[in-house]
């Protein structure tokens, strides 16, 4: 059996910059344990999987360990690799996740936009296991639905941030999102994950769904600009509409090719 997989670039107008991203088309899902295989051997942060499914696609997306409720950067880059690669019709592709609900994503020239549930999330305390995952104590602690949030003074020290992985891979959550005020843009922000198979993510979409209700209240605008301060660097414009939320990006395709499984 081969299978088609390409690799894109998310989040970035250039290679080698954003956040890399596995997507694999299928005709029908395949086991789970063959999933999570592919997506351990590709070694990227996520591996998207799609199935057409009559006027949608079924999405889901995998880690090299865990499959995960919600991921951003890979679904852009299977909208990428639709609208650009496989023929899709219009600019508009609509995606339903098992987890996630209806997610959809539309083109406008070179510029796609996610649509996702905005996170719902509340203030914590800033506990000892928190606090042990940094040196720098941050300003405010923050719980949605799978991350915690840490809020930062500015954006020097988040760039700075040396985690404490093994503390961090302890909390009950899926990782924990720094961020602060930009200097540049509305906001910064770096992700950690270890305990998803991740220690540093270049660019997190779905941690924009909490980010962007965050720092609109904060700053009391609608529409912003971010920035992720990985090595690879990602830049976002977000829109906080109601319960939902707007995250724009772009891609590059970095390769294309087949799996051969047994």
């Amino acid at each position: 059996m081969n299978l088609k997989i390409y690799q894109i670039d998310a989040f970035t107008d250039e290679i080698f910059g954003g956040n890399p991203a596995a997507v694999c088309p299928l005709n029908e899902w395949l086991d789970d344990t063959l999933l999570q295989k592919i997506a351990m051997e590709n070694n990227l942060a996520e591996t998207a999987f799609y199935v057409n499914n009559r006027d949608e696609y079924e999405i889901r997306w995998f880690t090299p360990t865990v499959e995960v409720d919600l991921c951003g950067h890979a679904t852009l880059a299977a909208a990428y690799v639709l609208l650009t690669l496989e023929n899709h019709e219009g600019d508009t592709v609509l995606f339903h996740s098992p987890r996630s609900g209806a997610l959809t994503v539309a083109r406008s020239g070179d510029l796609l936009t996610l649509n996702f549930p905005a996170d719902v999330f509340g203030t914590v305390d800033l506990s000892a296991e928190l606090l042990r995952c940094f040196e720098e104590r941050p300003q405010a602690a923050y719980k949605g639905k799978t991350d915690y949030m840490l809020v930062f003074e500015n954006e020097a020290e988040v760039k700075g941030l040396v985690p404490a992985l093994e503390s961090i891979s302890q909390l009950d959550g899926r990782g924990v999102i720094v961020t602060a005020k930009g200097n540049e843009v509305d906001f910064v922000s770096r992700f950690f994950a270890p305990q998803s198979g991740i220690d540093e993510d270049p660019v997190t979409g779905s941690a924009h769904t909490t980010l962007t209700p965050y720092w609109a209240v904060e700053l009391g605008k609608d529409e912003l600009t971010a920035k992720q301060l990985s090595s690879r660097k990602g830049d976002l414009k977000c829109r906080i509409l109601g319960n939902r939320v707007e995250i724009s990006g772009k891609a590059k395709l970095y390769m294309k090719g087949e799996i051969y499984v047994d």
